[in-house]
């Protein structure tokens, strides 16, 4: 049976119970944006940046969304107080809402409004041993085509670059952009480590991603970092890789393309950026609320996003 509760335009239901029409049209065209939040703790992790950007993706696409930012706050806070959980995943969504069989998304009568609160489990175990990756054989959706910024609900280059993985026998899929640089894996940002310089793959033909916004920040001042676009040798090249998203967290790649990284290790820079990403996101960020408690709680602790 699933866990948690989902809230689905105005109402709330046990996971297993929560419906949405055939005719939306987020499920008949991938019409439509979302978030993945964490929460650790009883405390959500950058809320209102997950928000910000949410409701940016939405402006992206041309969908206005059904709610005030403050009333969808107040939404994902009372999704996750009924839900019980006190570690768990938001994954809120607005879709184009039901329409008819036509793409036309005027034909859509009102966005709706989605809101899952439960648990995931992405790589378990490999956040400590590290995982293999292979390089997918199509690249990555080019900007030209479709915003990077836009979270949307079609995500089926993503997918068909982890089916490949999953047929190659491996853990991920790093997809290149189409001069042959790296841009993402398959739903996270890419680092590098090289002589103890932080190396970020430019967000040119990626999401700008909050955990990866986090990681910058944990290393200012404590490692160099540097920007900037590379091919996938400059992976092979490196004494450590790693990737990082809210769902995936931080996780070192120890292999990519049969390929060792460094000696095959999780390295000591990875290791220190998880470490300090896991204290940060279990001591800060927005209090869930108890139920009926009527407070509106504030985040706590949590640094600024960039």
């Amino acid at each position: 049976m699933a866990e948690g509760i989902v809230y689905v335009d105005g109402e709330y239901f046990p996971a297993d119970q929560a419906k949405i029409s055939v005719f939306d049209h987020g499920l008949l065209y991938g019409d439509g944006v979302f978030e993945g939040i964490r929460f650790y703790n009883g405390r959500i992790f950058k809320l209102d940046r997950h928000i910000d950007r949410m409701y940016q993706s939405a402006q992206l696409i041309g969908l206005t969304p059904p709610v005030p930012r403050a009333k969808f706050r107040e939404i994902i806070l009372e999704t996750t107080a009924r839900s019980g959980l006190v570690d768990g995943y938001l994954r809120p969504l607005f879709t184009r809402g039901m329409g008819d069989l036509g793409l036309d998304p005027r034909k859509a009568r009102a966005p709706s409004v989605v809101v899952i609160c439960s648990t995931i489990s992405l790589y378990g175990k490999k956040h400590e041993t590290g995982l293999s990756a292979i390089v997918a054989t199509l690249r990555r959706t080019p900007p030209e085509s479709l915003n990077p910024n836009v979270k949307s609900l079609n995500y089926l280059n993503n997918i068909l670059a982890k089916s490949e993985a999953n047929a190659r026998g491996a853990d991920e899929a790093i997809l290149l952009d189409l001069h042959g640089n790296v841009a993402e894996a398959s739903a996270d940002n890419i680092f590098a480590v090289r002589g103890g310089t932080v190396y970020a793959a430019p967000t040119t033909n990626s999401l700008v991603g909050i955990t990866r916004e986090t990681i910058l920040e944990l290393c200012d001042g404590r490692y160099p970092v540097k920007v900037e676009p590379f091919p996938v040798d400059f992976l092979y090249g490196s004494e450590e890789v790693f990737i990082t998203g809210t769902g995936g967290e931080v996780a070192p790649v120890v292999e990519i393309e049969g390929r060792r990284i460094g000696d095959g290790r999780p390295g000591p820079v990875t290791r220190d950026l998880q470490k300090r990403y896991f204290e940060l996101v279990r001591s800060t960020g927005t209090p869930i609320p108890s139920r009926g408690s009527g407070n509106a709680p504030q985040a706590v602790g949590a640094p600024t996003a960039t």
